[in-house]
């Protein structure tokens, strides 16, 4: 009863909260004086040579609409990171649908000039769907955690958080949680799990379990099996997110409860970004890159030794030769394309803009392959397919991508050009065009879409044809903004790997992991594009891969000690700060560095002692001799030839095989023949008039509905599709 009167009397609701952001004043100007000042003086940066009447007319009404929905302290915060992750020397750029604003452009947070795009600026801000915007900024993934920590320092951990993510129930894990559950042996479990890409291929899941030695028709397996694909998409537990942060004027935990995050320095709060949007919170996605780790190590390298500074903003524009070296596929390491989809397509495409790029990053993605959108592009492209357009309304829409829709932004405008959907309207449709492993529902807007479409002239043929493509976007669509931002990196990545080769390889592995290749391909590479590589030399090398003279007026790529596994950076620090004139044998390097013994013995494996003369098997003997962690004091100077000295052992070459093993055991790569070239005779006795084989080493696996292999042959590589 009592409790009965004390619920009655309960009346707190969500709606309670009220969440304030930082105001961000400064001295006498309000956050609206300020933002316009910083705008404007952004714009005159920006456009040296004065903008446009359209681009002064969009920075007019987006600075309007972000006063009147009092947004103005969100975006100097974004300002305010972006500016001192600059003023430290590191690599940003926002992306996304910031990316169609001129505000954030003149701001300095994108990097692509909105007029690239369409510019919709409702993708970003909508005074109709009344939410906060949400700016995604990239930084370098090597430094993120500077920045992270600077916002801590800024606002305090009271009043600053990362947000959780909600982890869903995926394939692998699916498996093996409901398998358990159902009681499965740990060997069907593993054969389930090692099947997995293959139960949604063509081939059908009943077919691939026969073919692993499973009855499809037991009816335990059978109900396991509709358990997992059940389970599949269920909330398993929260997690931190990859870098969403809110920030508030008062404490945090009197918004939300908040906890110590598993990092040391980072306080963690107990709702997803849905949660927060649902309340209206602000966030701003602080996210990482390894891509901008890359070229800003390549920047810094090019200042070194060529004495330019160059930046996203000043790098040569619309280079020919660098789309001649695009057209060929030729981009290992190069973001975003760099895929062998990618390099299957880049041929056909055969890029020479900007805005190539732009449609070529987003093009090769499940939403327009599953819409049936690249072969009529290229077609069209090709002058195989006549361009066409159903009013000159849509014309102005599709006009750039030859009336394929390409990107969620035309979706928008088709909506609303063509079957005259509000702007809010539009901004649902986009909303529902869901992105990665989640399902939009798209097909809700089908009847009102194809209504309007019909009422407005168009024929029921191209209006279900569009609604299909557009529905293909909710596999995966790619906005035209987040294209855009991503494409500059395609073209500055491009840039270094066409003019300075060495340089971009040397920053790409010094970035590492990351991207899609392994080391060893990305230094065959470099070398088949010229550019001398060199060993790890215990006296010459640093733990990054450097560039140093070649001798001959040129630059050549010095391995690094990164290179080696099971390298400690502290380690290799002590080596080269204790390195002084050099070392003259392996007791050198326990001696006046004080290295382990399992490291010596790294180096010893990985052939670092080869530059003073000794070979592997010498140095790795001498490092075996090698057992206490220090040396003794008595024994730790020169003792002028009365300690003993054993004989010298004579021990037996290493073949260039066996050299070739001990580097991939050691180093994952090798600058001496590749593997294949050792038994080539084996392979093709005599070449005579034999059918070719293609023969390689594995490099890449990929498991999507068929098995996917890069073969790493001599000299290039190769595309092998198992079905």
């Amino acid at each position: 009863m009592q409790t009965a009167r004390i619920l009655e009397r309960l009346n707190f609701s969500l709606d309670d909260l009220r969440y304030e952001y930082p105001s961000e004043l400064t001295g006498d100007e309000t956050p609206a004086d300020r933002l316009r000042r910083l705008a404007y003086d952004g714009l005159e940066w920006r456009y040296p040579n004065g903008a446009s009447e359209k681009v002064k007319r969009l920075i007019g009404h987006e600075l309007s609409l972000i006063s009147k929905l009092e947004f103005e302290p969100y975006f100097l915060t974004v300002h305010d990171i972006v500016a001192f992750a600059r003023s430290r020397g590191i690599l940003c750029q926002g992306r996304g649908s910031a990316a169609n604003s001129v505000v954030c452009y003149c701001l300095g947070v994108t990097s692509v000039s909105p007029e690239v795009g369409t510019m919709v600026f409702e993708r970003f801000v909508s005074e109709a769907r009344n939410e906060p915007p949400d700016i995604d900024v990239d930084f370098e993934h090597e430094r993120r955690e500077e920045v992270i920590q600077y916002i801590y320092a800024r606002y305090g951990r009271h009043r600053a958080g990362l947000c959780a993510t909600v982890v869903h129930y995926r394939g692998k894990r699916a498996i093996r949680e409901v398998g358990r559950a159902m009681g499965l042996s740990e060997d069907t479990i593993g054969a389930l799990s090692s099947q997995l890409w293959s139960f949604f291929s063509t081939k059908g899941e009943a077919t691939r379990m026969v073919e692993i030695g499973l009855d499809p028709s037991d009816p335990h397996l059978r109900q396991t099996m509709d358990l997992i694909y059940e389970v599949i998409g269920f909330p398993r537990h929260l997690s931190q997110h990859v870098g969403g942060f809110i920030v508030t004027d008062g404490r945090l935990d009197e918004l939300v409860p908040i906890e110590n995050a598993t990092m040391e320095g980072r306080t963690v709060i107990c709702w997803d970004k849905d949660d927060i949007n649902s309340l209206g919170i602000l966030k701003v996605d602080i996210l990482a890159l390894g891509m901008l780790t890359c070229i800003r190590k390549a920047f810094d390298l090019i200042a070194v030794h060529h004495g330019v500074n160059y930046s996203l903003a000043t790098l040569p524009p619309e280079d020919p030769a660098v789309y001649d070296m695009i057209c060929q596929a030729d981009t290992l390491g190069v973001f975003q394309v760099e895929s062998r989809a990618q390099m299957n397509f880049l041929p056909r495409m055969r890029p020479r803009t900007f805005y190539d790029l732009v449609i070529e990053v987003a093009i090769i993605r499940p939403g327009p392959i599953q819409g049936d959108m690249v072969h009529p592009y290229i077609r069209r492209r090709n002058g195989e397919e006549a361009v066409s357009f159903p009013s000159d309304a849509l014309g102005a829409v599709l006009g750039k991508t030859l009336g394929v829709p390409l990107f969620q932004e035309q979706a928008m405008q088709i909506a609303i050009v063509g079957a005259g959907f509000t702007p809010d309207q539009a901004d649902r449709l986009r909303r529902s065009l869901a992105t990665f492993k989640k399902h939009g529902n798209v097909s809700e807007f089908q009847s009102l879409f194809m209504r309007g479409m019909l009422r407005n002239g168009y024929e029921e043929e191209f209006s279900a044809r569009c609604f299909a493509q557009i529905e293909g976007f909710g596999a995966y669509g790619f906005p035209e903004s987040h294209a855009a931002s991503f494409a500059l990196l395609v073209y500055a990545s491009s840039w270094l790997k066409y003019h300075h080769p060495g340089i971009f390889a040397c920053a790409l592995l010094n970035s590492q992991p990351m991207g899609f290749y392994a080391p060893a391909q990305i230094v065959r590479d470099a070398r088949t594009h010229g550019v001398p590589v060199r060993p790890i030399c215990i006296n010459a090398s640093y733990w990054d891969n450097v560039i140093e003279p070649d001798g001959t007026g040129g630059l050549a790529i010095r391995l690094g000690f990164r290179q080696i596994k099971s390298m400690s950076e502290d380690e290799v620090a002590w080596l080269t700060a204790a390195r002084g004139n050099g070392y003259r044998d392996v007791e050198a390097v326990w001696q006046k560095a004080g290295l382990s013994p399992k490291m010596i013995q790294a180096l010893a494996e990985a052939d670092a002692f080869k530059g003073l003369g000794l070979s592997r098997r010498t140095a790795l003997w001498a490092s075996k001799g090698i057992t206490a962690d220090r040396p003794l004091p008595l024994f730790s100077q020169d003792l002028g030839g009365e300690g003993i000295v054993e004989a010298q052992v004579h021990l037996p070459e290493m073949t260039e095989g066996e050299e070739v093993i001990e580097d991939y055991v050691s180093m994952r790569l090798t600058l001496r023949s590749h593997p294949v070239a050792l038994i080539r005779h084996r392979l093709t006795p005599g070449m005579g008039h034999a059918p070719a084989v293609p023969v390689g080493l594995e490099s890449v696996s990929r498991r999507p509905d068929t098995e996917n292999y890069s073969l790493q042959r001599r000299l290039q590589s190769a595309n092998i599709i198992n079905p």
